[in-house]
């Protein structure tokens, strides 16, 4: 029946993985890095780590919660059980526009790759981008994750590359026009904290974006052939992910490149591929951070649709969001999605300087609210379903004192955020979103008690 009727369970184990790999990998590691070295010199590598170990604790939570209950098949569903219908409302809206912003920020980095080659209007190739993505996304789940697994094994054979070459070039000791190839890199240019610890924080506001959508896994569960085998392996597989593609991967660039020849505005890792000398090599890069920009947009189209769907299935958004096309695709919601993230192409045309630091702001801070909202829920629950916990096979470790530990840290960040006279403005702005839905909430709340007096 649920074949007939509701979301297709039609991803198997590699497509979770791979999208896994595909939400995470994307434009925060190959446009973000370049800003946030610039921040932080190599003590970048640090902050990338220091955030990657946090979020694989949030994601122990996730697949704890996950697990405990067959009928979880969102973030929604578990903030209902543990925080509440409003929490619940408010989550779920801010996760879908937690992905909105995202898909802008990729949208908007699109644009951005292809003035490497075609000197155009950044909001024309993310005009073009997004339709053709809107055209894959209303046809098949399976269609989805194939375009998803590509998407993503493409990103992770560069990386493999990039360290490969690095680590050759190391060997042989390569002399680029900054000089050679050398470990000593990391320290010979203002030591590992050139900016000191501010700019060792100031960073870490690109460094949470480019993790956001580790989380997807959490989205796609719905959608999964067998969630009990496929959630634990894709969840414990993150922090290898985490050492090889950021942290080694941000080595082998300031091994190669040091910090002070990079640039806040151009990918890293194309700049990287141009001074070693190889000019096709950085025109390939630059397709390959392309399509990875593509990809992780690409994963943002298809979980702000199912969050619509899943809001519209629990009368949290209009019920059209909930019907599904002969695809079983939730189309309508697809449609409203990517309507929105088209305004990441207006923010194109309209402020190209700022547009990317902005969105990239405030989704930052939105996704720090829901993986919070997902500490917390895990919190509540090892409090009011001990016997849950004691029957888990997949408990997350060292609880209640990491979530609390890991709290603290996204505190800590909102804070530098708060400081910092590039995020402050966005910082402040953002929770005008959350009074909004707060307010909707409680219109919604008095619209149905009104109308079931009249009922009664």
């Amino acid at each position: 029946m649920e074949q007939q009727e509701g979301l297709k369970r039609d991803l198997s184990n590699r497509h979770v993985q791979l999208i896994a790999i595909g939400g995470t990998i994307g434009t925060g590691l190959f446009l973000g890095s370049g800003k946030a070295i610039q921040l932080a010199g190599p003590s970048i590598v640090f902050a990338y780590l220091l955030v990657g170990i946090a979020i694989f604790f949030v994601m122990r939570a996730l697949g704890e919660l996950l697990l405990s209950k067959a009928g979880y098949g969102s973030l929604t569903d578990i903030a209902e059980d543990y925080l509440g219908p409003r929490a619940a409302f408010v989550t779920g809206w801010t996760y879908w526009f937690c992905w909105i912003m995202t898909a802008m920020a990729d949208v908007i980095a699109v644009g951005v790759y292809v003035k490497y080659w075609f000197d155009i209007p950044q909001w024309i190739p993310a005009v073009i981008s997004l339709l053709i993505l809107l055209g894959f996304n209303l046809l098949t789940v399976k269609l989805f994750g194939e375009l998803e697994f590509w998407f993503a094994l493409i990103k992770v054979i560069t990386i493999l590359g990039l360290i490969g070459v690095g680590i050759v070039l190391l060997i042989i000791g390569f002399q680029t026009d900054s000089g050679p190839v050398t470990v000593s890199n990391l320290w010979q240019h203002g030591g590992m904290f050139p900016n000191g610890v501010t700019g060792f924080l100031l960073s870490f506001q690109m460094v949470v974006f480019a993790y956001v959508g580790v989380e997807l896994i959490g989205v796609s569960a719905a959608e999964t052939a067998d969630p009990k085998k496929n959630i634990p392996s894709a969840i414990n597989k993150i922090p290898l992910r985490i050492l090889f593609f950021y942290v080694g991967a941000l080595l082998v660039l300031l091994m190669i490149n040091p910090w002070t020849g990079l640039n806040a505005t151009e990918s890293p890792f194309v700049k990287t591929f141009s001074l070693i000398g190889i000019p096709l090599a950085a025109g390939v890069i630059n397709f390959v951070v392309l399509t990875s920009a593509a990809s992780a947009c690409n994963s943002g189209m298809f979980s702000t649709s199912r969050i619509l769907y899943n809001l519209g299935n629990q009368k949290q958004a209009p019920a059209n969001f909930s019907k599904l096309n002969k695809n079983h695709v939730p189309a309508n919601a697809l449609f409203i999605s990517t309507l929105v993230v088209s305004g990441g192409a207006l923010l194109s045309k309209l402020i190209p300087g700022q547009a990317f630091s902005i969105v990239t702001t405030i989704s930052a801070i939105c996704f720090i609210w829901v993986w919070g909202v997902i500490l917390v829920c895990h919190l509540k629950y090892k409090k009011t379903q001990p016997k849950l916990h004691a029957a888990s096979t997949f408990k997350a470790p060292w609880t209640p004192f990491v979530n609390y530990l890991v709290l603290g840290l996204f505190g800590l960040i909102l804070v530098v955020m708060l400081v910092a006279d590039e995020t402050r403005p966005a910082l402040l702005l953002t929770p005008v979103w959350f009074i909004g839905l707060f307010v909707l909430y409680q219109l919604r709340m008095k619209k149905h008690q009104k109308a079931e007096r009249h009922s009664a």
